[in-house]
């Protein structure tokens, strides 16, 4: 783990695995002490979940926002220690959707001090079961580049949360080239988590019943959002950015050979070809997804398209989408041990700098 000035920040924990002589079977778990210890073939996995929710009042209170969900809040952990111990996840990194994408420049300033000096606080009161990504104001780049630089080198921050669009504009805007070419040079590991698609709703094609512009509408910002760091050349401009994309990536896993075929089919009104297949950056080691596609036969799908080192767990908590994430893990047919250790735990770890 990479050392940080203010000894907090991403932090790890050290676990011992249950003394046994033969050690537990492939994919079972010990209790031990209330708490869900999860093994893979014998050895102890320390397991992460990439995507879960906080929230910070001091800071919302700037724009007149508050939460009405309690346990979004962090004041007292209990409840959320208690529901990770349950489901056999060490730690958690806690990210904050964005909110604040329309404040003037002085608002998300403060907004986002507040806010980053908080999550500090928080991970350094449980360093063994909270790390964070930090916030930025992005809809002022160069703001996000102090911001982050700041986050990084003084907090020890190794990740930065983004929304999958900026007040309508698309991420691959080239207003954005700075904000990108920072998290490439910090080696930050981007958690986009979107903010919905506001500029259908007065369509109304998302009105009516099914809860369309969340259950539609968020993995569909997320996978225009990615398409576009394709198409855009963005990915190709920054070949060091890492980007974690919540809800399996969206629909753009799912469908991904179509983005390969419109290259082929119709090159000349696709604009500028990426450098590679659309289908390749799934797999090149840039994009990152977490597991949240609720059946063993979608993640299994997801990890065909991607490769199991792609693949973290998220669980949205305290949103209520899924509360057995490692066990979706552990009942994906045709893994391996190594390909669950990744997916527990192991590239969280490497990407976040959590120590084993």
């Amino acid at each position: 783990m990479s050392k940080n000035p203010s000894g907090i920040g991403f932090v790890g924990c050290a676990f011992r695995s249950p003394a046994t002589e033969d050690g537990p079977q492939s994919g079972s778990s010990v209790p031990h002490a209330h708490r869900r210890e999860v093994v893979v073939n014998g050895t102890r996995v320390k397991t992460v979940d990439i995507h879960a929710h906080c929230a910070v009042p001091e800071a919302m209170a700037i724009l007149g926002q508050e939460t009405h969900n309690a346990d979004l809040l962090m004041d007292d952990t209990a409840t959320r220690i208690a529901a990770m111990d349950a489901q056999g996840l060490d730690v958690s990194a806690l990210s904050i959707n964005p909110y604040w994408y329309h404040a003037d420049r002085d608002a998300a300033a403060e907004l986002i001090r507040i806010q980053n000096e908080a999550l500090v606080e928080i991970c350094a009161t449980t360093p063994d079961r909270f790390v964070a990504f930090a916030t930025a104001a992005l809809q002022y780049p160069d703001l996000a580049v102090e911001q982050i630089e700041h986050a990084a080198k003084n907090f020890g921050f190794r990740g930065v949360s983004v929304g999958g669009s900026v007040e309508g504009q698309d991420l691959s805007d080239p207003k954005f080239h700075p904000f990108w070419a920072k998290c490439e040079a910090l080696g930050l590991l981007v958690f986009m988590h979107p903010t919905g698609t506001t500029e259908l709703e007065p369509s109304g094609r998302l009105s009516g019943n099914g809860l369309l512009t969340n259950t539609i509408g968020n993995p569909l910002e997320t996978t225009i959002a990615l398409s576009h760091l394709i198409f855009e050349g963005t990915l190709d401009r920054f070949p060091g950015l890492k980007i974690c994309a919540a809800h399996g990536g969206g629909f753009l896993p799912s469908y991904a050979n179509r983005s390969d075929a419109v290259c082929r089919t119709f090159p000349n009104r696709v604009g500028p070809l990426p450098k590679k297949k659309p289908t390749s950056y799934l797999k090149d080691g840039q994009l990152f997804f977490d597991t949240i596609v609720f059946t063993p036969e979608a993640l299994r799908h997801l990890i065909a398209e991607t490769g199991p080192d792609k693949i973290m767990i998220g669980t949205d908590y305290p949103f209520p989408w899924t509360s057995t994430e490692v066990d979706l893990v552990l009942d994906t047919p045709d893994l391996s041990d190594d390909d669950r250790i990744a997916i527990l735990g192991g590239t969280a770890t490497k990407l976040l700098g959590i120590d084993n």
